[in-house]
Parts: structure tokens; C-alpha cells; sequence
């Protein structure tokens, strides 16, 4: 390998950034610890993602927005997308603003995920009551949540 391949440049880092960023949207954090870790640690990465960010190339903003919505559309509740998107290095305000955005019925999502894991049956003992209110606690569900899910069709007393 030639010397000149050694040498990070702000260039070389943000031509990385580039790259992945045109696959999906990525938070500051994600981003960071990516580039670190190819880069070394290089002093340039905070500059070529302040860069980024002024220009409107990456934005957690809308990294929680996206995230948001794809872990919404795969049945996820509120308490299991807070902790998946902590560990993406987003905060709670940005969560809550996007969590406002979405605009989700958790009541109505929970009774969804429910009938596309467990279909139409009704629950044939305490047992299978239990797995079907670990699934969805698993999924980020809270206890009300769950209730409306499994309740019987006749039954709205939950609405929001």
C-alpha cells in the first residue's frame, strides 16, 4: 500500500460519510462511531460531521423520524422504540418529537400486532394469555395497551 493511502483526509472521511449515508439515514453518534472506528479516531471526523450536519446531509432530527416510523411499521410499542433509539445515540426530545410527528393510536397498534401474531383465536387458558401478554410487553407495550389488545372485540372502553 502506497503512504499517501495512510493519510486520513477531511476529504477521504467525508466521502465515507457520504457513502453511508446514501443508504439510510444514520444519527450523529452511529455516524461518529463508524467513522471512527475506520479512521482511527482521526481530529477531522467531528469537523466533516458539523459540516454535514450545516449542510443538511445528516440530521438526527430525521434519523428519529425514520426510525420512528420503521419501528412502528414493525409493531414495535413506545418503551421498546425509546430504548432502541437511546442507544443510537438520540435523546429523549428528539424521541418525543418524533414520537408527536407519528401521530400513533398505541391502543389500536398494540391490538394490530396482536391479531397479526396470534390471528383471530381466542385465548384457550392462562397459559397462552401469559405468552401473549409477554410478546407484546416484549415488544414496548404497556400494561393498558395490552389489556385493549387482548380484550374482546366488544369491549371499547380504551380510545387513545
Amino acid at each position: 500500500m502506497k503512504e499517501k493511502d495512510l493519510i486520513n483526509t477531511p476529504a477521504k472521511i467525508r466521502f465515507a460519510a457520504m457513502d453511508l449515508l446514501t443508504g439510510r439515514e444514520f444519527s450523529r453518534s452511529e455516524l461518529a462511531k463508524k467513522l471512527d472506528k475506520r479512521f482511527d479516531k482521526d481530529s477531522a471526523i467531528k469537523g466533516v460531521l458539523d459540516q454535514l450536519q450545516e449542510e443538511g446531509l445528516q440530521c438526527d432530527q430525521r434519523f428519529a423520524e425514520a426510525f420512528v416510523r420503521s419501528r412502528l411499521y414493525r409493531g414495535h410499542g413506545m418503551a421498546r422504540i425509546r430504548l432502541d433509539i437511546r442507544q443510537k445515540g438520540i435523546g429523549d426530545d428528539l424521541f418525543e418529537s418524533a414520537i408527536e410527528t407519528a401521530e400513533i393510536n398505541w391502543f389500536e397498534l398494540a391490538r394490530d400486532v396482536a391479531q397479526r401474531k396470534f390471528g383471530g383465536r381466542a385465548v384457550a387458558d392462562q397459559k397462552e394469555k401469559a405468552k401473549r401478554m409477554r410478546f407484546l410487553q416484549y415488544r414496548g407495550f404497556n400494561f393498558d395497551q395490552i389489556k385493549y389488545a387482548l380484550q374482546e372485540k366488544d369491549f371499547d372502553e380504551y380510545t387513545d
